[in-house]
């Protein structure tokens, strides 16, 4: 019988035998590989056709025009990774954007409660969905298009007649238009760079605790390499035009904190676990309703912060937020990226590289001033393609009888 292993396995099999060697693949891993060509190749691509993109204050607009999407992208991680989707997402951000606008400007209650209320409602929403899902056996994608009417129905009662409310608090407006001080951004560039050493030799002195053999110091740091250059790279860009916002650092903040969850906790493992085989999993003693429940509350709770950050950041909000494009941003920017549809396979880090590259073509097609329709169509056959490389990675890999 043909025994199955990871590439996961491999390395550490061929790191405990002695033998250590780099290669490209330890550098950037596969699973990255496409998409980051693909996305460099994409902005040598509009750089050419206009040169105003490669500019600092373009792509710090780039950045700030993903982050409410990338929120919801997160979220959306979530499902994907046990293999259920939520088609909910785009109107719970809507709906917790309407909330926050709506409390604060007309209710007369404080920025905080407002926000605290809104992703309060998300959650509880996310939960609904969940339980709906488990409790009657019904496929998520069927409950949660249920849901997106029903959210959006509820959006246009809760801002009434009028259809719009304008922002003005200053703690909500400050959420995206909030820089950090000069000295303080060098100090997160610096801690940011020494973070993944630090990890590495943390790693290092707890192998060489249990009498593991490590490979020399200088491979493994080399390994970080792509990290080490997109930090510095970033923060030159952002530091050349207005500086880093703090609505930049507050998600990567949450993408770590997702990151460390979904890969180092007992209710991150049993996420991978339901979306790679959910028969398993319940053999193995794992309360699979729980798990998708309470992964549908927080994909809604992330989508709820994307629908304040957007309302932050238009200083408004309307019948139409949370709809046109921004669920298909948010489902196919970490397909784009990695996350299998199929279910897990993928991280966070996938998700944020998907955003980039579906926010990168919005962003140059808006500066070739392309017509909406072309924008869509590119954006869909990206899509498209990600599903079929996906298809193809799990078909080889499955050949091979790597996991």
């Amino acid at each position: 019988m043909t025994k199955v292993i990871s590439r996961k396995q491999l390395s550490e099999e061929e790191t405990n035998s002695g033998r250590f060697h780099l290669s490209f693949s330890d550098v950037l891993h596969p699973s990255y590989r496409t998409v980051v060509i693909g996305f460099l190749g994409l902005c040598a691509l509009l750089t050419v056709l206009n040169p105003r993109f490669i500019t600092p204050n373009n792509l710090t607009n780039l950045m700030l025009q993903v982050v409410p999407v990338a929120a919801m992208a997160f979220g959306a991680v979530i499902v994907l990774l046990m293999g259920d989707i939520d088609l909910s997402l785009g109107s719970v951000s809507g709906l917790s954007a309407a909330l926050t606008g709506v409390l604060t400007a007309q209710a007369g209650i404080s920025a905080q409660y407002s926000i605290l209320i809104a992703l309060a409602s998300a959650f509880f929403i996310g939960i609904l969905h969940g339980f709906v899902v488990t409790r009657f056996a019904i496929p998520a994608f069927i409950v949660t298009l249920g849901g997106l009417l029903t959210w959006q129905g509820v959006q246009l009662i809760v801002l009434g007649r009028q259809g719009n409310v304008n922002i003005a608090d200053d703690l909500i407006l400050s959420l995206t238009s909030s820089y950090l001080p000069t000295v303080a951004s060098y100090v997160l560039v610096v801690v940011s760079l020494l973070f993944p050493v630090i990890n590495i030799l943390r790693r290092r002195n707890r192998r060489i605790t249990h009498g593991l053999s490590v490979p020399p110091l200088a491979i493994e740091i080399l390994k970080k390499t792509p990290v080490f250059i997109s930090v510095i790279a970033v923060a030159v860009v952002l530091l050349t035009a207005r500086g880093i916002p703090v609505v930049l650092v507050f998600m990567m903040a949450l993408a770590l904190l997702m990151h460390v969850t979904l890969t180092a906790t007992r209710s991150g493992r049993y996420v991978y676990a339901v979306g790679s085989n959910l028969e398993a999993a319940k053999r193995n003693g794992v309360n699979t309703d729980k798990v998708k429940i309470m992964a549908f509350g927080v994909a809604s709770t992330l989508a709820g912060i994307g629908g304040v950050l957007s309302a932050s950041r238009l200083h408004a909000v309307n019948q139409t937020t949370g709809e046109g494009d921004i669920l298909l941003l948010a489902i196919a920017g970490p397909v784009v990226g990695g996350v299998s549809l199929f279910g897990g396979i993928g991280t966070v880090w996938h998700a944020i590289l998907g955003i980039l590259m579906i926010g990168a073509i919005r962003n140059g097609m808006n500066l070739l001033a392309m017509p909406t329709s072309y924008r869509f169509a590119v954006t869909g056959i990206v899509l498209v393609l990600a599903i079929i490389i996906d298809s193809i990675n799990r078909k080889r890999d499955a050949r091979r009888g790597l996991s």
